[in-house]
């Protein structure tokens, strides 16, 4: 009866799905025309004009053209909008997760043989010649290497939308804050570590493996020599223009109504000193190349490929559906409105499924987009619609113009982009302060992503954050308690003065569930505290019994009463009669746990002690009623 309740169908509860699924029909009806539609068209503009230099950039480190960074921020803002659960975020290029994909497209590009830097942009080859490329031998460098970085988004959207079918969004709460912001301070290292070669104008590849930073950086050192100064003379330029006016932007932030698009300013200039000064001509400085306007021909993943990369897209669907449902959440807090974790998994995977297609790779929620969209007047992802629309504007009109964009250039704008990730090493002191096994999971995570590498970093951290919370629950301890003058209330005699305690009775409490991975320590801790261990005190009971009868058979004293020695001489630290443990801080018992308590019982039981558990919650009387206590 029940399956037959829940697979029972009617037009409403049709209509309720559909809505679920996508929001926008939802919210869409309800727009508030003359109260949010001017901060939705300013922001969508603003974080549209921000977008156009971002998604160029980002490419290069992700290894694909520039046109392929347009397209995706256009998709995703698109797709996002009509899906998406969130009234606030941006959805589009995230830093990390290109570099996660650039890492496998170039491994990947490695294996098929591509072991060069790739000396031209193909894209408008890819326009005139729409079949489908699935492998290495039809298709060059740059066409393989967007068939890599394509498959890797098809695969990460497949396995986000399957966990948003099966609804495990919870897995989100796993990834702790100092996880993913160690993760994420790591990552930018390597990043940064990743654009000097463009800074400089040098030709390396970049390195596979585990300890990429150290191998990148002496490969940059190998090759000081041969550094381009025309591209170490631009890079230098565009950082003293573009760190100042970054600073400019975050500190007159409240005064600004819109942050000034210094990034765009810069790629205008440098654009046009480069193609009047022909910079690529005469100092062989790389620059963008031809950038096609309109859209490639649609393309199927290169489905041979996705056993290579199933492993790390799994890695990268995990990594963004984490960021996208933290921010999510951080902003529908702020605004007073709730997101559904499973229906921004599934949003996530359409905008990676969907766009996979057309020549794109993979996305997430961005922080800094994000802040600028909500504080730029976003009141729905109307907003999102609105910078769609300037991409498509830009990629249908004015994407040639950015031919004689120099690389380094779009390295700049990448590493400036990279201070709030790389700022949190200034946090490290008070994290340290407030939480110290936090900051042990910061500074694991980060080191292990930076230095060794990155996917693994993130696997670290995971298991860093794992082990955090068994010592957690393995470093509690049995508290003795005491009542207030007022009868009502037990709290810590180690933390409140003036509490009473009952005679003959020991009041105690364990701030931790009990399970099989901290049972034999709470039941020493609890030892430890009562100060009494009854299985010592049995064992002294009967040696004492023993040795008393041996003296009483060689004396030929008359006989005493049984056991009555014992007891009267057996001296304790404590006395007492009853053993009160309060359990409203046990979240839960396992078997083990449920166990032990059961031996505590048997045990004092055995030295005449009574033990009674109070104040059990009832998922615990649950636990204790299946476990036959």
């Amino acid at each position: 009866r029940q399956l037959e309740r829940r697979c029972w169908c009617s037009a409403e509860k049709a209509r309720s799905q559909v809505l679920g699924l996508v929001p926008i029909l939802r919210w869409l009806p309800r727009y508030r025309l003359r109260d949010w539609l001017l901060g939705d068209v300013m922001s969508g503009l603003i974080v549209g004009v921000l977008l156009v230099p971002q998604s160029i950039a980002y490419s290069l480190l992700a290894s694909q053209d520039p046109v392929y960074g347009l397209y995706t921020s256009f998709f995703a803002s698109i797709i996002y909008a009509l899906l998406g659960s969130s009234r606030h975020i941006s959805v589009g290029i995230f830093g990390v997760l290109c570099l996660l994909v650039g890492q496998v497209v170039d491994r990947e590009l490695a294996l098929a043989g591509y072991l060069t830097e790739r000396s031209g942009n193909h894209s408008a080859a890819l326009l005139a010649d729409p079949g489908n490329h699935s492998g290495a031998g039809d298709c060059d460098r740059s066409c393989y290497a967007i068939t890599v970085g394509a498959t890797v988004t098809f695969t990460a959207g497949v396995y986000q939308v399957l966990m948003g079918i099966f609804q495990v969004g919870f897995v989100s709460v796993y990834l702790s804050d100092s996880l993913l912001s160690g993760f994420a301070t790591g990552a930018s290292l390597t990043i940064l570590t990743s654009q000097v070669k463009y800074m400089l104008g040098l030709k390396v590849a970049r390195p596979q493996g585990w300890f990429a930073l150290f191998k990148t950086w002496y490969s940059v050192l190998a090759n000081l020599a041969n550094t381009n100064l025309c591209d170490l003379l631009t890079s230098l330029v565009c950082l003293l223009v573009l760190i100042p006016t970054k600073e400019i932007n975050g500190r007159f932030k409240a005064k600004l109504k819109a942050p000034i698009p210094f990034e765009l300013f810069v790629v205008i200039a440098a654009t046009l000193a480069s193609h009047f000064g022909d910079f690529s001509g005469t100092y062989g400085s790389s620059v963008a190349g031809a950038i096609p306007t309109g859209f490639l021909p649609p393309r199927m993943p290169a489905w041979a490929l996705i056993p290579n990369v199933a492993v790390d897209a799994f890695s990268i669907a995990i990594v963004g559906f984490a960021i996208t449902v933290s921010l999510s959440e951080m902003f529908a807090k702020k605004h007073g409105y709730s997101v559904d974790a499973n229906q921004e998994m599934y949003a996530l995977g359409v905008c990676n499924i969907l766009p996979s297609f057309f020549h794109c790779f993979t996305t997430s929620a961005a922080l800094t987009k994000t802040l600028v969209k909500e504080s730029t007047g976003c009141q729905t992802q109307v907003s999102g619609l609105v910078s769609g629309l300037v991409l498509l504007l830009v990629l249908l009109l004015i994407a040639p113009l950015f031919y004689s964009l120099q690389k380094c250039v779009l390295a700049v704008i990448i590493v400036v982009n990279l201070r709030g990730a790389l700022q949190k090493f200034t946090d490290l002191p008070r994290m340290w302060r407030v939480n110290r096994l936090d900051a042990a999971v910061w500074l694991v995570t980060m080191a292990t992503s930076a230095l060794v590498n990155t996917e693994l970093g993130l696997l670290v951290g995971v298991m860093a954050s794992a082990l955090c919370v068994l010592g957690r629950t393995q470093r509690a301890q049995v508290r003795e308690l005491g009542r207030t003058k007022a009868g009502e209330l037990y709290e810590e005699l180690a933390e409140y003065g003036g509490l009473q305690t009952h005679p003959g009775v020991l009041v105690c409490r364990y701030a931790a569930p009990i399970y099989y991975a901290n049972q034999s320590l709470f039941k020493a801790s609890l030892y430890r505290r009562a100060g009494l261990d009854p299985v010592q005190e049995r064992v002294r009971r009967l040696r004492f019994q023993k040795q008393s009868q041996q003296q009483q058979e060689g004396a030929g004293a008359p006989g005493l009463e049984e056991g009555g020695a014992a007891v009267t001489l057996v001296t304790s630290p404590r006395c007492f009669h009853s053993l009160v443990i309060d359990c409203s801080a046990v979240l839960f018992l396992d078997t083990a746990g449920v166990a032990a308590l059961k031996e505590v019982r048997k045990d004092y039981g055995a030295v005449g002690i009574r033990v009674v558990l109070a104040r059990c919650s009832p998922s615990v009387l649950d636990d204790l009623q299946r476990g036959g206590y």
